[in-house]
């Protein structure tokens, strides 16, 4: 079924640099805040699943209620960005996810019930930032290069990544803050960042930036339906394994280094680690970004996966400092995929790059559904075995980047 256009018809790329520069960065501080707030869940999860006495599966609603907004809520933000364009949908995101934070406050007072409540508007507002601003940033300049420049604004989302679980290692899990505040200690970090991001809603709106049009692509073909598109399709679901496998090795690392053949480590030690695993995530997309301008994607993504691949198999099946590095390792293999597959995911749309967009983004519902089904394996065969999830996620991610390279050969002009 084709869907609601997710964004207002954007401009065709391929304007001057120096015109794109402003946006660009101005975009970029989006891309940052959202990659801190995801984080700080490695570090919550553990934190929640001991104050409330929690199986895997049960912790990993966290994860189900801020990943499933990506699939309700896409559709929704697609089409009010259509309507008010996308500074004002942003902005829009930024207040949603303020209210989100702020609703930490009361939950430490109420209950994990409105703990899962509080998360789901957290990454609602995100999900509308997402959808404006993944589609933006591959139109800001030429064609060939929106996989290195969703490369290099993807680094500094995992910037956020990487700062977020040291600041919530420091404010939520270090021992003495975990044991005098319990659920109380993610108050005041979490009206902060409110604050923080109702200021930013703020100077958002007052920035300038460029209204974006599209104008009619003649490379697209295959008519008006998305589901001609291959590439579209196949990158939904590499978005949906992609994010999953991503997200659960995250969601499980406190606890995998804590277990006692692998490192030992408390909570507050093994979010230094979490900080680890995302920030190969920052050096890998930095690399990416100028390796990728003479690199097909397929053929990085591809490499990506089957190191991705070997690592997570190796953390599964060794013990000790090598397991513990083997899985940390699997954030640098992860730095490139994201932007990769979702530019590749929307290459030659034109008029349908929004509505592909939109599909791209509710694939992100990956992140819901993968963690919550290694929980379960988790609670019935072990917390090590069940890495053997992501693992199978990443495989699908080999044969996309695979299959793309060798379209890239067919199709001239494919980037």
């Amino acid at each position: 079924m084709e869907q609601t256009a997710h964004t207002p018809p954007l401009a065709q790329p391929g304007e001057a640099s120096a015109t794109n520069t402003g946006p660009l960065v101005i975009v970029t501080i989006l891309f940052f805040m959202w990659g801190l707030l995801t984080s700080l869940n490695d570090i919550l999860i553990p934190h929640l699943k001991g104050i409330y006495t929690l199986s895997y599966m049960q912790a990993m609603l966290v994860q189900f209620c801020f990943f499933g907004a990506y699939f309700i809520v896409s559709l929704p933000a697609g089409m009010l960005i259509r309507r008010i364009g996308y500074q004002r949908g942003a902005v829009t995101g930024l207040l949603i996810a303020a209210c989100g934070c702020a609703l930490f406050y009361p939950a430490a007072q109420s209950g994990y019930a409105l703990f899962l409540f509080a998360f789901f508007v957290l990454a609602s507002g995100i999900t509308i930032l997402q959808v404006a601003a993944n589609p933006y940033v591959t139109v800001l300049g030429p064609a060939r290069s929106a996989s290195s420049r969703l490369t290099l604004t993807q680094a500094f989302n995992s910037l956020g990544t990487t700062v977020g679980p040291q600041v919530g290692g420091l404010l939520i899990l270090s021992a003495a803050g975990a044991a005098a505040g319990g659920a109380a200690s993610v108050q005041g970090p979490y009206l902060s960042l409110a604050a923080a991001l109702a200021l930013l809603a703020v100077l958002f709106g007052l920035a300038r930036l460029p209204k974006i049009r599209h104008e009619h692509d003649a490379a697209v073909s295959g008519g008006g339906s998305l589901w001609a598109h291959p590439h579209l399709v196949l990158g939904a679901v590499a978005i949906f394994l992609y994010v999953g496998g991503e997200v659960s090795i995250g969601s499980f690392l406190v606890s995998f280094l804590g277990e006692p053949d692998i490192a030992g480590l408390s909570h507050a030690q093994a979010a230094h680690y979490v900080s680890f695993y995302w920030g190969g995530a920052l050096l890998g997309r930095f690399i990416g970004f100028a390796v990728m301008r003479s690199v097909s994607p397929g053929k990085a993504l591809a490499v990506n996966a089957a190191g991705a691949i070997v690592l997570v198999l190796v953390a599964v099946f060794g013990h000790g400092p090598l397991a513990m590095a083997a899985i940390v390792a699997v954030g640098l293999c992860n730095s490139i995929m994201f932007p990769t597959i979702f530019s590749m995911g929307l290459h030659g749309l034109g008029r349908l790059t929004g509505q592909g967009s939109g599909v791209l983004c509710m694939a992100i519902v990956g992140g819901a559904l993968v963690p919550f089904a290694q929980g379960a394996l988790a609670d019935h065969v072990g917390l090590q075995p069940s890495f053997i999830v992501p693992a199978a996620c990443y495989l699908f991610i080999l044969y996309f980047g695979t299959r793309f390279a060798q379209l890239h050969k067919s199709a001239p002009g494919t980037h």
